[in-house]
């Protein structure tokens, strides 16, 4: 059994492995399939998991040691489910740990900053940030060792993947619900806010509208014989008359793995699908046709998956073909025979819509309040700001001030004429005084003014 079929078998693996090579017994195709070319890479497939780049990370850093791949190959189903695979996780190489351990950082990494960011939005004041007790909500790791990728982390990385993908349908339809409810509230809401006349023509278009969708040919029940014939005749390009069960599931299982998985289903129903639904016209609802889609490849695994690996294998599909339901089956109903929802479950809806609408508007009058706040804020801080200003201009003319009194004064001409400080005028006349006294004392003459004319 190649590797590839052993990731698929095991539920959460089939969409990982992207790169990894498959040992399958070649299948004699038709001319009007082309072959995938050599090194060629299967088209990546989102598990719809908000970790889903985390898991596909792990496992291709995994699928690189080859003792992990020789176990993987010779483990079973419940083997991988059971986490005794993880336990082999102690034997891979240091590379490997390595890597894994850096991965498991960005995504703890990853994690807090999506709790940060919900707290920020609720407004969560918190000094001190818990991340251990935060991360337990994460079941896909443990929260425990933040820095080091273990076993324990494979084995809950898995453990949840399988139970996530198997829930992940019965919440694609509970959100597909709740679609459908929040048109028919807004289509109610449109409608309340016309005048009668315009309401009356209004509601007449509608119900053209929905009239039109329903005028469309009969829609074969999926996985019957009219079905596959339809498939086999129109995208095939075959003679009916030549109908074969198995060279039809060769012809289908696209990458040669043996099984046909939920991808590969789903594509069978494309031609049936386009009976009902058009991107072009406005009746037709692409929405609806997705989930069209996921009932009728439902309606297929629980008729031919006999096993509940989400995949059907050729001796599973063969013995379908041998079921009374298989050559006259019942006409399938598509989603306008019936709503997706009772009134009941609409006004509850609607009563959501209200709450949230008011807790939407309490919060945006509280956003408001605190912007007033800050612009009253802001004028005061402009107003200090002016005062701060006006302050330091007021010191800094204060402070030129007194240089301007002491410039000396002017003469007639308006030349400036300097006089030395007082207090140095003062000591000069002291030192003169004491000169005279001296000479007096002295009887020394005194000497003539130096100012006065020379006699000739």
């Amino acid at each position: 059994m190649n590797l590839r079929r052993r990731m698929k078998l095991e539920g959460v693996w089939v969409l990982l492995l992207l790169t990894v090579s498959a040992w399958s017994v070649p299948i004699d195709r038709k001319e009007v399939h082309q072959e995938v070319k050599d090194g060629e890479q299967e088209e990546s497939m989102d598990t719809g998991l908000y970790y889903d780049r985390y898991l596909r990370e792990v496992i291709e850093v995994l699928e690189t040691d080859p003792h992990f791949r020789e176990k993987l190959q010779t483990a079973n189903t419940e083997d991988i489910k059971n986490g005794r695979l993880s336990k082999e996780l102690d034997l891979v190489s240091h590379n490997v740990r390595t890597r894994l351990d850096e991965l498991k950082r960005q995504e703890v990494s990853r994690l807090r900053m999506l709790l940060k960011a919900k707290l920020d939005s609720t407004n969560t004041q918190s000094l001190q940030m818990d991340h251990t007790a935060l991360l337990k909500q994460f079941e896909h790791l443990d929260p425990h060792n933040q820095n080091a990728f273990e076993a324990k982390d494979l084995e809950l990385l898995i453990s949840t993947a399988t139970k996530d993908l198997e829930n992940y349908d019965a919440e694609r339809h509970e959100e597909f619900k709740r679609y459908e409810m929040l048109k028919e509230h807004e289509r109610r809401e449109y409608l309340k806010g016309l005048d009668q006349e315009k309401r009356e023509k209004e509601e007449q278009r509608m119900q053209e509208l929905k009239d039109k969708h329903r005028q469309h040919p009969k829609v074969n029940a999926p996985g019957s014989v009219a079905q596959l014939r339809e498939v086999w005749e129109e995208t095939d390009r075959l003679d009916p008359k030549e109908f074969n069960p198995k060279t039809f599931f060769k012809l289908h299982d696209t990458n040669e793995d043996g099984v046909l998985d939920e991808q590969e289903l789903e594509a069978l129903f494309t031609k049936e699908l386009e009976k009902v639904y058009d991107p072009k016209n406005e009746e037709d609802d692409m929405m609806e046709m997705e989930e069209e889609r996921l009932r009728m490849r439902e309606h297929v695994m629980k008729n031919v998956d006999t096993n509940k690996d989400r995949l059907v294998s050729l001796d599973e599909f063969l013995m379908s073909t041998e079921k009374k339901d298989f050559n006259s089956p019942k006409e399938w109903e598509t989603l306008d025979a019936k709503p997706a929802y009772t009134e009941e479950e609409l006004q509850r809806f609607e009563a959501e819509l209200r709450d949230k609408e008011e807790e939407l508007k309490r919060r945006a009058d509280t956003l408001l309040q605190e912007q007033e706040l800050l612009k009253e804020r802001g004028k005061a801080l402009e107003a200090q700001r002016r005062e701060y200003q006006q302050a330091v201009l007021e010191m800094s003319q204060r402070q030129k001030q007194p240089a301007a009194d002491e410039q000396p004064p002017a003469g007639p001409q308006g030349e400036l004429q300097f006089q030395p400080p007082q207090h140095e005028d003062k000591a000069k006349v002291a030192v003169v005084e004491n000169v005279e006294d001296a000479k007096v004392r002295n009887n020394l003459p005194a000497e003539p003014p130096q100012n006065l004319p020379a006699h000739t």
